[in-house]
């Protein structure tokens, strides 16, 4: 497996530290210009994985939803980087429901090619490699693991088995889309909703809990980078609305259009 996981497994629980730190006191929310909301949690994580990171190997940039200000004519030439959402699912962390997560992926030649999701409130660590599989951590921060075997060995692979009857769809109950209602209603069978926040909407599907995550709204690249490794690796799809074609990253406009996450 790729000489990387163990490295983010770490960097995952000690952001996750950071953020647990804020969580469990009073802290302000400070309002970003595009009206997204950021706390001294966003920052402190970001630190960490950045510093982290360049420790790892410096050669390979890094793309932050809290240093996204690097431009175009910078980031076009890059052959990898690291794409990273140091604290998503902000919405869900004011409202302390426990479903947001730290993302790291790396992009290779526009697409991902392993990504990491730690939900430090459910102590669940996700990470998919591709080529090597998708796999599943419970009870991160308590696992003393001294290499990526022993990680691997520790986890579940994915999807787990799935005895649902019923076609799956990720979306919100509350706040349904004409578009996902119009999704659904083109299934055949039996439909259940199913939702979550963050990033772990795209750890539904790589579960097998999970048959589609329609996504008709927008999202940032780095809302999506690390679950798209994950879903990948664990033979799922990430594809773009328009076309149906694989969804791809370092655009000049980091905006993601729709897209739809389909299981194995």
């Amino acid at each position: 497996m790729h000489t990387y996981i163990n490295d983010l497994f770490k960097i995952c629980l000690a952001a996750g530290k950071e953020i647990m730190d804020v969580y469990q006191q009073d802290f302000e929310v400070e309002v970003k210009k595009d009206d997204s909301p950021l706390t001294i949690a966003d920052k402190r994580a970001h630190n960490v994985i950045a510093e982290s990171l360049s420790k790892i190997d410096a050669t390979i940039p890094v793309l932050s939803e809290e240093g996204r200000g690097i431009p175009f004519e910078e980031r076009k030439n890059w052959e990898q980087f690291w794409l990273v959402d140091p604290l998503d699912g902000t919405k869900e962390f004011i409202k302390k429901n426990g479903e947001f997560t730290v993302n790291i992926a790396l992009i290779d030649g526009h697409y991902p090619i392993l990504g990491v999701i730690y939900a430090p409130a459910l102590d669940t660590f996700y990470f998919g490699v591709k080529g090597e599989g998708a796999y599943k951590l419970t009870n991160a921060s308590h696992v003393n693991v001294a290499n990526e075997e022993e990680l691997v060995n520790q986890s579940v692979r994915l999807p787990e088995v799935n005895e649902s009857e019923a076609i799956n769809v990720v979306a919100s109950r509350s706040h349904m889309s004409k578009e996902t209602e119009e999704f659904i209603d083109q299934l055949d069978g039996k439909v259940e909703v199913v939702s979550s926040g963050s990033s772990l909407k795209f750890c539904l599907v790589a579960e097998g809990k999970a048959d589609y995550y329609p996504r008709y709204a927008p999202t940032m690249e780095w809302d999506t980078g690390a679950g798209q490794a994950i879903v990948e690796s664990s033979g799922g799809l990430v594809i773009r609305h328009e076309d149906g074609e694989r969804f791809y990253y370092n655009r000049e406009n980091l905006l993601n259009g729709w897209f739809l996450v389909k299981a194995k």
